[in-house]
């Protein structure tokens, strides 16, 4: 059965991801999001050295700044799933911008390292953690069928920032000092707002719209025709009225669902993620310290990461735009696996690289399959959990991602402290991600597909399967709790409709007793809508 137009009185369709509008614009947002969550942390670096002169610290205790920006981002994120769950995106990401911002500006009045920790590494960092994720969860509601290539485009967003940051931030020390680079940079985290402010809710405006539709949809289905017209309006508002005060309370919504553990591809999603993250970060992290041991100077051995970030912008986008390809789509996962197999063999071929020659060439396959990962990620975790469950699946990902995060790079760095060789760590490194590439491929083959042979219960034949049968169900509840007029529950307004229909049957009897059944003038309409009080109930209850 089709769903009525809303213009002719009926209830109307869910909303739909437009897949362009004003979804460009929420990808804009999203990308300079991005940018700043992933870019920042490693920007920062640049103010090192002048905050190791007057704090009179180590290299290792400046670089905890980064390492705790990086730790909010990844490890708050449950904290952002139930505050996204309660309040919306929007305002979530206008206080996370307030925050990063506030973060930086008091960063540049601190006395000490220890100050700059809870200014410059909690604050700011909480600040972009809750711009992060609920840019994510908007890009995803608002992009279905090019939800792949935006993902790409937004992703993009890092090595874009990563590449102009640096630099401006070099550029602010010399002229301002560190506390007015810090200064201007909380000035540029107030940016943050204004993505947060370009979030619209999807459907936003369709309550107004469907609460008219349903008045209207009321008023064709149930009330008696002719001139007793205003007489069932009125018994109708008034059984509703009567109806109101007998309402229960509506059931709240889950802060984090912890139901997509009984996912299995999320299961294997997550297993196979930690243990990509133990060894993905860390060939960039060690690959300039690797290329001056090899006799490289410091300047061409700084330009190799500039090399994988220019490499990693074309990347995101074209692993995008080959994801979103229809005979690609169903089959992304495996993509995927492909991609962080490819991450991973580049980094154990390149453990022997001795020459400059060597190191370019391991940089471009790097930037290549490193940008392959970043474009897919969390258009996968999409694909598995739906755009419903999306915002608690992101959330509860980044908590686990943290522990590799803390676990990966430290452990790395002890190990080369310990046996003063590069190549051994390259080596557990890629080791690390071809485990992760080969658990995801084998592990989805294997539980997944096995599922999907066994024949599905008779359900709706328009369904599909997986998570988009899971969000075309809650999008029909969506719709139907918004359907509701005032809020009411859905059982109380069908009493309502009952209420309704016997009084209209009952006037309808007083005028067959005088006209000898449906009035004339009406009779095509009572036709179509039904002079049966039970056939209207039957209807209004399916």
């Amino acid at each position: 059965m089709g769903r009525p137009d809303p213009e002719e009185g009926q209830l109307p369709a869910p909303v739909k991801p437009p897949d362009g509008g004003w979804g460009w614009i929420v990808l804009l947002g999203c990308f300079v999001i991005t940018g700043f969550s992933y870019a920042f942390p490693k920007a920062v670096s640049v103010y090192f050295k002048e905050l190791m002169k007057d704090f009179h610290v180590g290299y290792s205790d400046t670089a905890w700044i980064s390492s705790i920006m990086l730790a909010m981002l990844y490890g708050t994120g449950p904290v952002c799933s139930i505050m996204v769950n309660q309040f919306g995106c929007r305002p979530v990401m206008l206080i996370g911008g307030l925050l990063a911002s506030a973060g930086m500006i008091l960063a540049s009045f601190t006395t000490n390292i220890i100050e700059l920790y809870l200014t410059a590494g909690v604050l700011t960092g909480l600040g972009m953690a809750l711009n992060f994720q609920p840019s994510l969860i908007m890009l995803g509601t608002y992009f279905d069928k090019r939800r792949p290539l935006a993902n790409g485009l937004a992703a993009a967003g890092s090595p874009v920032f990563l590449s102009s940051l640096s630099p401006l931030g070099q550029v602010l020390l010399e002229k301002f000092g560190w506390r007015g680079g810090f200064l201007i940079m909380g000035g540029l985290l107030l940016n943050c707002c204004t993505c947060g402010a370009v979030m619209r809710p999807l459907d936003m405006g369709m309550k107004r719209k469907m609460g008219k539709a349903q008045d209207k949809y009321e008023a064709k289905e149930m009330l008696p025709i002719g001139g007793k017209s205003e007489e069932g309006i009125s018994t109708t508002d008034g059984t509703k009225k009567g109806k109101k005060g007998k309402k229960k309370p509506k059931k709240g919504k889950k802060l984090l669902d912890f139901s997509i553990f009984s996912n299995r591809g999320f299961i294997i999603y997550t297993i196979s993620k930690f243990i990509l993250v133990l060894g993905l970060f860390v060939p960039p992290i060690l690959l300039v310290n690797y290329a001056k041991d090899t006799g490289v100077p410091d300047t061409e051995a700084a330009f190799l990461l500039s090399i994988i970030g220019f490499i990693d912008i074309f990347a995101r986008p074209a692993c995008g735009m080959v994801a979103g390809l229809k005979w690609v789509r169903p089959h992304v996962a495996y993509l995927f696996s492909f991609s962080m197999l490819f991450n991973g063999l580049t980094d154990i071929c390149s453990a022997r690289a001795s020459n400059y020659t060597g190191l370019v060439i391991f940089c471009v396959f790097f930037g290549i399959s490193y940008g392959m990962v970043g474009a897919l990620q969390f258009e996968v975790l999409m694909a598995i959990v739906g755009s419903q469950k999306f915002s608690s699946a992101i959330g509860l990902v980044l908590l686990i991602e943290a522990f590799a995060v803390l676990i990966g790079p430290p452990s790395a760095g002890r190990l080369v402290d310990a046996l003063k060789n590069y190549e051994v760590i390259f080596y557990l490194a890629g080791s690390e991600v071809v485990l992760s590439a080969l658990f995801l491929g084998v592990a989805s083959y294997c539980c997944l597909n096995r599922g999907k042979k066994e024949p599905p219960p008779e359900n709706n034949p328009s369904a599909g399967g997986g998570s988009d049968t899971e969000e075309a169900e809650s999008d029909v509840q969506e719709t139907e709790e918004h359907s509701s007029n005032n809020h009411q529950p859905a059982r109380s307004t069908d009493n309502a409709m009952v209420a309704a229909n016997e009084e209209a049957n009952h006037v309808a009897e007083e005028q067959s007793g005088e006209g000898g059944g449906c009035p004339a003038g009406d009779g095509e309409v009572l036709a179509r809508d039904g002079c049966n009080a039970d056939q209207m109930v039957e209807r209004d209850s399916f």
